[in-house]
């Protein structure tokens, strides 16, 4: 059963969350949680051509891994969701041209995750499919291609740039009892702190983040206390800090229960990722590679997941305008002791 709770927040009482899968690239195979990964790559062309069709065998990867780890056929699964971060989401629709299933291609930029984990949860909720594949993907070369200058280039970059992740995440959710439900959402609003910067995305979306789990505290009257961890998307360290100086401003300390996936992914001190890890894939890959683990590990039992999201494209930009960001939040929580 689906109820609305609060302003913008959901329960959900059904909703039950298998094995996810993890495809990435040779920064990410290198990096903290390289060994929770299910296919990594040595290059970035992943044994590919170009770099879109790289990252299409990236989300190929995690689909078929997915599908394995599970023990079901791509015939079972009622519905598949993805987005990523090239122009019209190319990357799930072409993949999706080799399954024969029924397909929702979503955005919310580096959101797309948990929008996508949060639509498969209502639509299992509410009695429609029985299981769903929610995925996304990023690719350090087709974003910088798109969003920044092609890497060719080798343009100087700024400490505050986020490191767009290599990496394919899917996750399967269903009503099949597991040890892991997804048992509460909140679906972030549009949040413009005004902020223009194309090379700070972190502290562009931290506003965001913060709007959103002031909601999901406000509606399930719930503190920072009531989960294991809390991790953003992909702030890094520069939205990261700026996060925990907004909370601090309203008298809440989260640093001991905080964390932030673009700085899990990477070691930033012996690789070059600059602020940290962005990208669909950056919270894709440690929330269904690693979170899942720590949870079936009982090192946590709840987490609350916020997936963060810058919405601007290069042309807006280019005109000057500030960057909105998006925040949308779910939460994990492991079944028994």
């Amino acid at each position: 059963m689906t109820m609305k709770i609060g302003k913008q927040s959901i329960t959900f009482d059904n909703v039950y969350v298998g094995h996810g899968a993890v495809a990435a690239g040779p920064k990410e195979k290198l990096g903290p949680l390289g060994a929770y990964f299910d296919r990594t790559y040595d290059d970035l062309y992943c044994g590919m051509k170009t770099w879109e069709k790289a990252e299409m065998q990236l989300l190929r990867d995690a689909v078929e891994e997915c599908l394995a780890k599970n023990n079901v056929g791509s015939g079972a699964i009622d519905c598949f969701l993805g987005g990523d971060l090239n122009n019209q989401i190319i990357i799930q629709s072409y993949v999706m041209r080799d399954y024969d299933l029924p397909y929702l291609g979503i955005f919310g930029a580096c959101s797309t995750s948990i929008e996508g984990a949060i639509i498969a949860a209502g639509m299992i909720s509410g009695g429609a499919f029985t299981r769903v594949l929610a995925g996304t993907s990023s690719h350090n070369a087709t974003s910088e291609r798109q969003f920044r200058y092609p890497t060719e280039y080798g343009g100087q970059k700024p400490e505050t740039l986020t490191f767009t992740a290599t990496a394919a995440g899917v996750v399967l959710l269903g009503n099949d009892p597991t040890d892991i439900r997804l048992t509460g959402a909140t679906v972030g609003k549009v949040i413009d702190a005004k902020l223009k910067d194309p090379l700070d995305l972190g502290r562009a979306m931290a506003p965001a983040a913060f709007d959103t789990i002031c909601a999901h505290f406000q509606d399930f009257q719930t503190s920072p206390k009531d989960y294991d961890l809390i991790v953003t998307g992909d702030l890094s360290y520069f939205g990261k800090e700026m996060l925990v100086e907004i909370f601090a401003k309203i008298g809440i300390d989260v640093t001991g229960r905080y964390e932030d996936c673009g700085l899990l992914l990477y070691d930033r001190k012996q690789q070059q990722v600059f602020a940290g890890g962005s990208g669909c894939g950056c919270c894709a890959a440690v929330t269904y590679g690693y979170l899942l683990a720590k949870l079936r590990d009982k090192t946590y039992k709840k987490i609350l997941v916020v997936a963060t999201g810058a919405l601007l494209n290069p042309i807006i930009v280019a005109q000057k305008e500030t960057i909105p960001g998006v925040a949308h939040a779910a939460v994990f929580e492991r079944i028994g002791d």
